[in-house]
């Protein structure tokens, strides 16, 4: 059986981090499905060495070995700690921290605690025109990338430039992503019926959320939470991870569940 708790992070991290988590496999190997978040994550395997997960455009699976304990953090799109490359010369990599940080990385590790851990980690400048885009781009406000691109006062192209730089992904293909982490809030959140869901995150209808589903993931809706495509029998709560989609969803009108604006 495995263990995976998610937290808010603390205030210092909480306008680049997402989610912290800690996840403890139990007595035999356990595979994991590494989805398209929008962002980049950090692993520390306790005893282990740290890695990078860069950003995703398809899934990665992992086999975690058993008896294994893993602190985590997931960062908001847009917001990765200082690195010495652009986010796009590392997508789809699951890289030794090392490589990038050096000597720093075994530093960090050695917190072992998320609280350790969290008290270390630095903080890079943020992109204030990505953070704008990022926001546009979320599933509960539908616009194209040119609209974007003009509240910006920036080219199409500029934007794409600057989205590869920070983010490691086109503007499009984050939109796509953070559509379907929309879709994954709602059902882990139990808020909608099949069609409800597909509708409320901007699909054009169920077929074309199974096709996205399968393009990110692998696997159908169906398949994804564990039998049921109105929410999700994965076991975990992932609530703090998908807190931004929810509260996002209810500013804009789209659920009536005034708790999750808070």
């Amino acid at each position: 059986m495995t263990e995976y708790v998610e937290r808010l992070p603390v205030p210092r991290l909480a306008s680049v981090v997402r989610t912290v988590w800690f996840q403890r496999t139990g007595d035999a190997p356990y595979v994991q499905r590494h989805l398209p978040t929008g962002g980049v994550e950090l692993h520390f395997p306790l005893g282990g060495r740290p890695r990078l997960l860069g950003p995703l455009t398809a899934p990665r699976l992992e086999v975690i070995p058993a008896r294994t304990t893993l602190v985590g953090v997931r960062y908001r799109p847009g917001a990765a700690p200082p690195l010495p490359v652009p986010l796009d010369e590392l997508v789809d990599q699951h890289v030794d921290l090392a490589d990038l940080w050096g000597d720093a990385a075994g530093r960090l590790a050695a917190a072992g605690t998320l609280a350790g851990i969290q008290a270390r980690l630095p903080v890079a400048a943020v992109d204030p025109l990505v953070a704008e885009a990022v926001r546009l781009l979320m599933p509960w406000r539908p616009a194209d990338i040119d609209t974007v691109a003009g509240h910006l006062a920036l080219s199409p192209s500029q934007l794409r430039r600057r989205c590869l730089q920070a983010v490691g992904v086109a503007p499009k293909v984050l939109q796509r992503t953070l559509r379907f982490q929309g879709f994954l809030a709602l059902a882990q959140a139990g808020l909608r019926s099949a069609a409800g869901l597909a509708a409320d995150t901007g699909y054009a209808d169920q077929a074309h959320l199974n096709r996205e589903c399968l393009r990110l993931t692998g696997l159908t809706p169906r398949a994804l939470l564990g039998g049921s495509v109105e929410g999700c029998a994965c076991g975990h709560d992932h609530s703090a991870s998908y807190l931004p989609f929810l509260r996002d969803s209810f500013k804009n009108g789209r659920l009536g569940v005034p708790s999750l604006a808070r």
